[in-house]
């Protein structure tokens, strides 16, 4: 489940700290989903409870499975076509997900590019194996072709204007909470592609990835988030962090891992007026980071993160 916790101005800079009203005309299943979903969440907060006050859009969406597959030992990544031009998102949101025959209604960050909606129709997830009804479907139950619909929603997103000032941007990834942070990672490849390739478009800054997990079999988009770091060497850099690593590390990796957790220090040599954060990851690393860069005179509106329960 993903609770967000705004910290940025309203602005094409991050997130808006608005409110708006949740659940507006959508067609009937889909009312009764929610409604159910709501009511019968007896034990902990479900994800359209801890959502409630959150942005989302109108549009209900259609979508079809069109490819399933093991992104780690615990983590299913979708691809869903969604046809309806009206479904649109930003770098960072995340998706209400509703599934026929299962009442509760998930809610699962987006992990690819806008761009890749413009140019395919599709969006990507990426979701750990969890016994709440969503996950265990997505990982026992869904297969290509399989039919859901999803919901645009959140507060937590990168979505600058061409003539917007250049920034820099810190992303601070924790497990699976690297889903949304990879979508703004993709978008700012996408930024550099469109600046370098017709000389306009908005102009990037730098992008640095701190992301931690488990071991290196958790840690998620191995090979993609490499591949942007080769891409653009002089812009986009990451250091990748293991806790509990009991293998060996392969070569091609090892460049890149730091055994043990992110450091202060290394949030604190980032710290710029032309640098915004964006953390996600479990409670007590999102608390802990966002406290350390507001200690350390980080501006409010230059801090965005989101919890991943």
């Amino acid at each position: 489940m993903v609770v967000v916790i705004p910290r940025l101005l309203r602005g094409s800079l991050g997130a808006i700290c608005t409110q708006a009203a949740l659940l507006r005309s959508t067609p009937s299943a889909f009312r009764y989903l929610t409604r159910s979903s709501v009511m019968k969440s007896k034990r902990r907060p479900d994800h359209l409870e801890r959502t409630a006050d959150v942005v989302r859009q109108e549009v209900v969406s259609a979508a079809k499975v069109c490819g399933v597959a093991s992104e780690s030992p615990s983590v299913k990544r979708l691809c869903l076509l969604v046809a309806d031009k009206d479904f649109s998102f930003k770098a960072g949101q995340w998706v209400d997900f509703f599934i026929p025959g299962v009442s509760v209604v998930g809610g699962f960050s987006i992990c690819s590019s806008p761009r890749l909606l413009e140019q395919e129709r599709m969006i990507e997830l990426a979701v750990k194996h969890a016994n709440h009804p969503p996950a265990l479907w997505i990982h026992n139950q869904c297969t290509l072709d399989s039919e859901v619909a999803v919901r645009v929603g959140g507060e937590f997103f990168f979505d600058p204007k061409p003539t917007d000032a250049s920034r820099n941007l810190v992303l601070i990834a924790g497990g699976v909470g690297i889903n949304p942070l990879l979508s703004i990672l993709r978008h700012a490849a996408d930024l550099l592609r469109e600046r370098a390739s017709k000389g306009q478009g908005y102009e990037m800054g730098t992008v640095r990835l701190l992301y931690s997990a488990k071991d290196t079999s958790e840690l998620l988009f191995k090979k993609n988030i490499l591949d942007l770091v080769n891409e653009f060497p002089e812009q986009i850099a990451c250091s990748l962090h293991v806790t509990k690593q009991t293998t060996q590390i392969t070569a091609d990796l090892r460049p890149y891992i730091t055994e043990g957790r992110i450091t202060q220090k290394e949030i604190r040599d980032h710290i710029s007026k032309e640098t915004l954060f964006y953390i996600c990851g479990p409670p007590p690393m999102t608390d802990f980071f966002s406290k350390e860069l507001e200690s350390s005179r980080v501006p409010r509106e230059h801090i965005c993160f989101e919890k991943w329960w």
